[in-house]
């Protein structure tokens, strides 16, 4: 039969402590359950866990297994020790009965030969979901970010629970999408973080898509040229054609949010009309009026 590498299935060192093998292990079987995991493979791999978390949680099996040697590989042809006997090692009950991997849940030959007459073994080999239980749940919460955020990236700090968390902001996260914390959950899970966004004061955001209502000038709209917008990355020139209306909308490509395909910005313009306060104002909206005797907008 084969040997098995316990620790290498679990990604720890000889030396881990119970509480880095409980980690590890909590990791794989959230990863390879295959409830959630329908890869190739995956169903097996679950196994391998489970197997060698069996071993290693347990102090006595841990003891006896680590009374083998160091010197095994994974893969390696291997035979008990003559006269083995795990309840020398406080974990069985006299000699060791046969036991067929099929009676053991599913376990490999060689964990049925090492420790298949240990008198009482934890019960749920059996069921996945007996297996998993052991896998602490995650936590969720919510973050709230701002379209800024997300435009540059960043890092940021967060207490919930009475604990502080450093998150990383990657460029271009959406609302709705999931920061992964790994193992920072309440009771040992992962502390997933959903993604919403604070009321921006200038922009709306849809999907990857920035919208922005730009007022101007009536001269402006009317005579064109270049006026100030801003975007998430800063102020930019955005250039008006001569005459522009309330409602036009125009798009600066590529200032959205980013992302392997960048969002654009879309920009509506509003003219505005400055208030007539004064006596040369009123005379001079007066004497426009004038100049543009056959304009009547509400039939524009």
């Amino acid at each position: 039969m084969e040997y098995k590498d316990y620790y290498k299935i679990l990604g720890v060192p000889r030396s881990a402590s119970a509480e880095e093998i409980k980690r590890a292990y909590r990791k794989l079987a959230r990863e390879f359950h295959p409830d959630k995991n329908k890869s190739k493979g995956a169903e097996e791999r679950f196994k391998e866990i489970n197997e060698a978390h069996e071993v290693l949680s347990d102090p006595a099996k841990r003891k006896a297994y680590d009374a083998l040697g160091a010197n095994w590989k994974a893969g390696q042809s291997f035979t008990p020790p003559p006269g083995w006997d795990f309840g020398a090692f406080g974990g069985g009950q006299g000699r060791r009965r046969t036991v067929s991997a099929e009676d053991l849940g599913g376990f490999s030959e060689f964990f049925t030969h090492l420790f298949g007459g240990m008198g009482g073994m934890r019960g749920g080999f059996g069921g996945f979901e007996d297996m998993a239980a052991e896998a602490a749940p995650d936590t969720r919460a919510r973050l709230t970010i701002t379209l800024e955020d997300s435009f540059h990236g960043a890092q940021k700090q967060i207490s919930i629970g009475g604990r502080t968390f450093n998150v990383r902001i990657p460029k271009g996260i959406q609302a709705g999408k999931t920061i992964r914390l790994a193992d920072q959950g309440a009771h040992g899970g992962d502390l997933l973080l959903e993604v919403e966004f604070a009321k921006h004061p200038l922009f709306e955001l849809e999907g990857s898509d920035v919208y922005h209502t730009l007022k101007v000038a009536p001269w402006e709209a009317a005579l064109g040229g270049k006026v100030p917008v801003p975007t998430l990355g800063g102020i930019v020139e955005l250039t008006l054609p001569p005459n522009s209306q309330s409602g036009r909308k125009m798009r600066l490509k590529g200032r959205g949010l980013p992302g392997p395909v960048p969002g654009d910005q879309y920009v509506t313009l509003q003219v505005v009309t400055p208030p007539a306060t004064s006596e040369a104002q009123r005379a001079y909206y007066a004497d426009m009026a004038r100049h543009f005797p056959d304009f009547d907008p509400r039939r524009v």
